[in-house]
Parts: C-alpha cells; structure tokens; sequence
C-alpha cells in the first residue's frame, strides 16, 4: 500500500437518474425498462445454460456489460476485457448488489460516515474530512465475488450464474481503516467492527447487509475506505461515494456505500455474517451433493486462480506455428509465485513469464509462447501457484452455494 495525495479532481455527485449521457434510468424501473433488455447476445457454454446472455450498456456509467439481474444490479464484466490490462476499467468493472433499494441520487455535501460503538469518541465524517483530513493511499486488488464461475458448478447450484467475470482489479484510492479507528479510539475489549452501507431491504423486516471484521484485521493497515478506483470516483453503482476494501477476501466483505462503523464488544450474530456466506469446513470447501452435517464457517480468503485471455476456447490456431498465449493470475490472499500452461492436458507443465508485479493483491499479467506440432483438437491448461505454496487444484470444487471455484482452467484450441 503506497501513500498518495488527494485526488487532483473533486468528487461530484452521483446521480442514476435525470442525467444526460448516462442514461435517465431509475434503478427501480430497470425491471421494466426496455433499455435494459438485450442489446446484444453473448454466447455462454455454460452447463446447464443459457446458451447466451445479454449484454446491455443501459445503467448509468457502464459501458457494455453481461446482465444478470436488474433488480438488484447484477452485470458481468465480459471476458474480453480483461485482455485490456491488469487493470479493469472502472466502466466495465462487475456489479453486484444485495438488496435492491439503493440510492439514485447522492450529494456528496451531504453525505456522512458514522463511526460507533465500543469508541472513545463517536465520529461523523464528511468526505471532506475523510478526502483532506487524513493520509491518502494506493492499494492494487482484485475484488471477485465469492459466487464468481457459479455458472460451471455441475450438478448446478441457486444463485447468480456467473460464468467467470464476476471480478475485477483496480487501484483502490482511499484512506486507511485504522487511521479512521484511531481517531475515534477503539476501547480495551473490542472484538470486531462492523459495516453497513446505504441500501435498504426491500421488506422492513429483512435483514440489513452488513458484514464483520475481527479487530486485528480491521486494524491491519491493508483494509481501507475507497473512494476512487483507477485514479477515478467511485462509479455509483460500484460503491459511490465510499466502499470497504478488504484485500485479499472475498467481495461480500467490501460493503458498497459504505455509511456506517460500529465497534463491537461482542461476536456479531446478525444474519449476513454468520449465517450468510458460509462454506463447509473442508479441503476447498467441498463437499459432495448431498452431503450433510458438515461444519460451516464463513467465507474470508480468496484461492489463486489464473485464465488465458487472449484465445477463446474453441479458435482455431496454426499448427506447427507460435502461437501467443497471455492471460492474467492473482494469488488470492497473496501474491502470485508462478504460472504453468500445459499443451497436452496436464501431462507436462512449463513455466510461463510473469509480468509486472502491481502489488501482491491484484491481477498478474502472464505470457508464453506455445507450438501446437500438428493439427488436431489441444486443451491448454493454466495453473497458479502463489507465494504461500498453494496452487489451483486439478478437479473442481462443490458446495451447494456454488463459492469459491479455483480449477484449474483450460481452453480448447483447434491446429489447422
């Protein structure tokens, strides 16, 4: 995490509605707008289907993006784009939201962040004072949804089914965590802090999103309050004008429209931290279907995974020729050790080139050059193994809320 200054450009209001340019949609009427229907059809093997999706460019600030749901947000980045760079533009950057009463319309004059609880001092906190009032830092991270790939789990799961862009990487703008802890004091005896952000249930007696760091964590250094992303604000359905940043685990810790902090004394017991996102207690967290009694815990670090992003399964190559391969890895909690690519199916692996290291918890970008000997059908592999010594597995994992899928990857090629 590098020390910047403040944004050289000021925040400005966020709006979903009745601006020019970005689309005079409310998020509640997109389930029964048009615009937001299929532009476009993108092709999707998936099992299970659907054969293909639509790509829509209808929500404010977002260029073409998979649609999953309207109501809450949920759109996929499309894989091409992650051949672009190690970063994901901010514009095509994967969204996904809990509840759908959201914010339309935020002025950031207006807009406060609490801090409570088991503290010597409660804080209200302008963005002014968060932007001007305490150090800036630079973080690069990978943000992935801990439901991301869902779509590939066999026998299928509930849930969003994603194929595998529900990730992204970005470098995160914003002010340390602990630095706001510090200045309300955290008490002897606290045990956790937990986090809220503006969207609402829809029913008055659902449960409100919030999710729960233990103390130490909280305080580490590494988990911060954004408030750009890609040296830009905050788009809002990505968050604006605050969200959590929680390296190296999962998004459902990232809470989005981050407006509440309160220290606790006590374990937090409310639905989103330890019922929701849990996972059973297993090698991978997998189980067989089926299988009950298993002991579950929740969701926190992320696994490495690495793709090719540069050759889409089924294109055809010259046999007998190079051909580039490049795609991009991320370690999970840690950095990326290495990337092997396999021609023939996992029988042998070579070592692939690694790019430029942005920092331990984003996207590594990889390239090697591959000879297809003759023509025939090939599945070229990738594999990731991180500084920590651990590496994708070779055969998927499987739970009935479809998390945390790492397998090893593979592309079908065709040498003519």
């Amino acid at each position: 995490m590098a020390e910047t200054g403040p944004l050289h450009h000021a925040i400005t209001r966020r709006r979903l509605l009745g601006t020019a340019g970005v689309g005079a949609i409310a998020l509640s009427n997109f389930a029964r707008s048009s615009r937001a229907l299929a532009e476009t059809m993108t092709e999707l093997p998936l099992p299970g289907g659907p054969g293909a999706r639509p790509i829509t460019s209808a929500f404010p600030e977002k260029g073409p993006m998979i649609l999953q749901r309207t109501r809450p947000p949920l759109l996929e980045t499309p894989f091409e784009v992650f051949d672009k760079g190690v970063f994901t533009p901010a514009d095509q950057f994967y969204v996904r939201w809990h509840w759908a009463v959201i914010p339309t319309d935020i002025d950031p004059a207006k807009f406060v962040l609490n801090v409570r609880g088991h503290v010597n001092q409660t804080l209200s906190l302008s963005l002014n004072d968060i932007l001007h009032g305490l150090p800036s830092v630079d973080l690069a991270a990978v943000n992935q949804c801990s439901g991301n790939s869902r779509g590939f789990f066999e026998p299928r799961v509930p849930g969003g089914e994603w194929a595998n862009g529900a990730m992204g990487n970005a470098l995160w703008t914003g002010v340390r965590l602990k630095d706001v802890l510090d200045r309300a004091g955290v008490k002897p005896g606290a045990l956790q802090v937990r986090f809220k952000g503006l969207d609402e249930p829809v029913v008055s007696d659902a449960p409100h999103f919030m999710k729960s760091l233990d103390i130490e964590h909280a305080r580490d250094g590494e988990v911060m309050i954004a408030y750009a992303m890609n040296g830009q604000q905050l788009p809002l359905v990505n968050g604006f004008p605050l969200r959590l940043v929680v390296p190296g685990w999962y998004a459902t810790y990232w809470v989005k429209m981050l407006s509440d902090i309160e220290v606790l004394d006590q374990p937090d017991t409310n639905y989103w931290t330890k019922v929701a996102y849990t996972i059973p207690d297993t090698p991978h967290a997998s189980v067989t279907p089926g299988e009950s009694g298993v002991k579950m815990i929740p969701i926190s670090r992320m696994v490495p995974r690495s793709f090719v992003t540069n050759i889409p399964s089924g294109q055809k190559v010259k046999a007998a020729a190079q051909t580039s391969l490049r795609g991009i890895a991320f370690g999970g909690d840690c950095g990326v050790a290495k990337v092997d690519y396999s021609i023939d199916r996992g029988q042998s692996w070579r070592q692939a080139q690694l790019g430029e290291d942005k920092g331990k918890y984003g996207f590594r970008q990889w390239g090697a050059q591959i000879t297809l000997p003759s023509a025939g059908a090939y599945t070229v592999m990738t594999r990731c193994t991180n500084v920590n010594g651990v590496a994708q597995p070779d055969t998927p994992n499987w739970n009935p809320a479809g998390f945390m899928r790492n397998v090893v990857e593979s592309v079908n090629l065709i040498a003519v």
